[in-house]
């Protein structure tokens, strides 16, 4: 009562100006941002009686706190709003599910001999940036084939200290991938040039460049320099190569962007076409959770959202419907591209062709995520419960448990155990075993040994406050055993004896992947294509990977270790030093400590190697 009357209190004393909102819930987490015109309306309204979005209705039941920021005008509200929301992501706001950092091309035309670097962000630091791309591998091979012909710095020397110092040129130089300006081997006007030439490639002016080349390589060749012309050719070459690459093309030649929408259960894609000099130079898409807003209400928030973090944007921006606030929103791009901003919503015409195209990718992108999510669950979840009904397990089968044995010949016997949750590998939760009270090969005695142990440290969590210290609290709805009827009997007899003989346990043979029950003569068989058992397949051989890794680790430490360990002052790296000069200990306890020092010790350290060997000797 006390918090709602304070709440109260703030919405009387809002002002009437524009700025941004804030709602907050009882342990002070940001829930939803708004911006508004006139606050104090704006806000009011949450709280006024009559229907309410179920979303709405949820997010002010749950506001306990309010916080607002006066901004000078609706336009500077809009943009404090978006970078608000893309800062702390409130749960009730429309979230862009997939927040990607784009890689874009950096070059920093203000240094002598700038290098061309992908980065995942763009600073207000005055070079020049190209792109977003849409994947940093698609980008990169393109830079790798530019290099090949344009080869450009990639390293970050300081020039004029390399040349100061007369450095070498690096392997780049050699491979023919790097002028090596370290080296004084180009001038800086020469270098601008082809620094030139790549800035107009990145720009999209693929004609104007190929025109430029082509008249260098015609000069070259009359001037008879055959070199240069070969290498001119190889670039104009490279030029075309990825142009081709180019899929599509449109009659103006005028920048734009387009955006289209797929919906589909709480999930949304927003496709988006870039298309720069009349060709599509790259595609993006993103996707949003949502609740009840409208296609309207996505997009308007998607361009938001984009345009906040990058700074090439279009004159034309070209949409499927109308969005709410487009005059706010294009006087807001309008001033950061620095001239007129549009965005329209085509009926007719080459652009809404553009728009069908959008929505063509954004629906198959959609009916893809789709596939894929059904996949998954078949994979998990809906495995779960097939293998439930196949075990006659009257409850869902959310933890499951696997344990395998490890040994070789019976020395360093280990065990392990690895958990699914609702089918999937929970890492924390594996567990590992270092067998204490069996001795040999006994892998029946093993499995009894570490299910004791787990269910024991189990139930002593249950009867204390001990909880929050391991993971042993959470009981397993299924038991997995990796092996036959043997190590069943011996998990289950193990299980009954702390009186667990109620959870369900089976056991997986490996050879023709029979699963095996207790009390149950025949074992149970289930198809091999059958999800459910390509589920307990993977289960198994995680739980037996994990064993072996553990197995395998132990036995390289004990390998590891040697009798020099025993000497003081002897690291790993004159162990390693005296092992590989003499080939074998015995031959290290053998030498004299003219020997040692051959082998690289210094007089301290081969006095003591001498000295522990003769004690040793003396004792025996």
């Amino acid at each position: 009562m006390e918090t709602l009357n304070a709440l109260q209190e703030k919405l009387k004393k809002l002002p009437d100006k524009p700025g941004v909102y804030l709602f907050k819930n009882n342990e002070g987490n940001i829930i939803y941002i708004g911006k508004a015109v006139v606050l104090k309306n704006r806000v009011r309204q949450y709280f006024q009686s009559g229907k309410k979005d179920t979303k709405v209705a949820a997010m002010v039941l749950e506001a306990d706190d309010l916080d607002y920021i006066i901004t000078d005008s609706e336009k500077e509200a809009l943009i404090l709003e978006c970078n608000l929301i893309k800062k702390h992501r409130p749960h009730y706001n429309i979230l862009f599910k997939d927040d990607k950092h784009y890689p874009y091309v950096r070059i920093d035309l203000k240094e002598d001999f700038p290098r061309v670097e992908v980065v995942r962000s763009i600073k207000d630091d005055g070079a020049k940036y190209f792109g977003p791309y849409l994947a940093a591998h698609l980008i990169r091979e393109v830079l790798d084939s530019l290099m090949k012909n344009f080869p450009l710095r990639q390293c970050k020397k300081d020039i004029e200290k390399a040349i100061r110092r007369k450095e070498r040129p690096c392997l780049n130089h050699q491979l023919n991938r790097c002028f090596a300006p370290c080296a004084g081997r180009i001038s800086r006007e020469d270098y601008k040039t082809i620094l030139n030439e790549v800035v107009d490639f990145l720009s999209g002016r693929y004609e104007e460049l190929i025109t430029q080349l082509e008249d260098e390589m015609a000069t070259a060749s009359q001037r008879m320099e055959y070199e240069k012309c070969a290498m001119l050719r190889d670039r104009i070459i490279t030029v075309k190569d990825i142009m081709q690459k180019q899929k599509a093309s449109f009659p103006d030649l005028n920048d734009k962007d387009i955006f289209a929408l797929a919906k589909e259960d709480g999930e949304a894609v927003v496709q988006a076409l870039f298309i720069r000099r009349g060709k599509m130079e790259y595609t993006e898409r993103f996707y949003l959770i949502f609740e009840e807003e409208t296609d309207e209400e996505l997009l308007s928030h998607a361009i938001k959202q984009y345009y906040l973090s990058t700074p090439n944007i279009p004159r034309q921006i070209y949409l499927p419907v109308e969005i709410p606030e487009k005059e706010l929103i294009e006087s807001w791009l309008s001033e950061k591209r620095g001239s007129r901003v549009y965005i329209s919503a085509p009926k007719i015409g080459d652009h809404k062709k553009l728009i069908r195209l959008a929505e063509l990718n954004a629906a198959e992108s959609m009916q893809r995520k789709l596939v894929v999510r059904k996949r998954e669950y078949e994979k998990t979840i809906g495995a779960c419960e097939g293998l439930a009904e196949a075990l006659n397990i009257p409850y869902k089968l959310h933890r499951m448990e696997c344990y395998d044995i490890s040994n070789i010949q019976g020395t360093d016997s280990v065990g392990s155990l690895v958990v699914f949750i609702d089918g999937k590998p929970d890492n924390k939760e594996y567990r590992r075993f270092k067998i204490k009270t069996v001795q040999g090969a006994d892998d029946f005695k093993s499995m009894a040994e570490i299910i004791e142990r787990r269910f024991k440290r189990a139930l002593s969590l249950y009867s204390s406050d001990e909880k929050a210290a391991s993971g042993f609290e959470n009981l397993p709805d299924l038991v997995i055993i990796d092996g036959g009827k043997g190590q069943l009997h011996a998990a289950y007899d193990a299980m009954a004896s702390l009186g667990m003989e109620n959870t369900p346990i089976i056991g997986l043979a490996k050879q023709e992947e029979e699963i095996y029950l207790p009390f149950e003569k025949e074992p149970l068989i289930l198809s091999k294509q059958s999800e459910e058992l390509k589920l307990l397949q993977r289960i198994r051989d995680e739980a037996h990977r994990f064993a072996v890794t553990f197995h395998r680790s132990l036995r390289e430490k004990k390998v590891g270790k040697s009798v020099l360990d025993e000497i003081s002052g002897i690291g790993s790296k004159r162990k390693k030093a005296l092992l590989k000069y003499f080939k074998a200990t015995r031959n290290i306890g053998n030498a004299s400590i003219e020997e040692l020092l051959k082998a690289g010790l210094d007089k301290k350290s081969a006095d003591a190697v001498f000295s522990f060997f003769q004690n040793k000797k003396d004792n025996q």
